[in-house]
């Protein structure tokens, strides 16, 4: 490991899986590319929840996806978060939006966007999605750009 990302807990360790929703668990690092942008994309097809009123589990795929500005979300520490959800209660559209928030604050994208797949239970499936742009920048624009034309994808 480089001196860079000597902060870094989770990555070359046994990983601990968290029990319960952990925002903690999530570790950034510096983007070495600042000076463009550019997508990177996360898909993590094993997202497990419960259902907050009847404790049932829900199975989804989750996509994150996001334009960096300064600092990048370490994937192993993404991986234990979204781990710990697995014995969390909450509806499919919270879910999304709290990954989403909790990526926010970890790393202050440019933009990023979170879909959840689910899996259909009782014959519906959901999929609900959110976005963020940067307010005041061409973020912003290409975040409700974005949002008027979503489609299932």
């Amino acid at each position: 490991m480089n001196r860079e990302q000597d902060h870094l807990q989770q990555l070359g360790h046994k990983a601990e899986i968290p029990t319960d929703y952990n925002p903690d668990v999530l570790e950034a690092f510096e983007n070495r590319h600042q000076e463009r942008d550019y997508w990177v994309q996360f898909n993590c097809p094993e997202f497990t929840s419960l259902c907050p009123i009847t404790g049932q589990p829900d199975f989804a795929e989750i996509r994150i996806l996001y334009i960096p500005d300064k600092m990048m979300v370490e994937s192993k520490s993404l991986k234990l978060y979204l781990f710990s959800f697995r014995n969390h209660g909450d509806f499919h559209e919270d879910c999304v939006n709290i990954i989403m928030n909790d990526l926010i604050r970890l790393m202050e994208p440019r933009y990023i966007e979170v879909m959840g797949l689910f899996v259909p239970r009782g014959g519906i499936s959901i999929h609900p999605y959110a976005n963020y742009g940067r307010p005041g920048t061409r973020y912003e624009e290409l975040a409700e750009h974005r949002l008027r034309n979503y489609k299932i994808g």
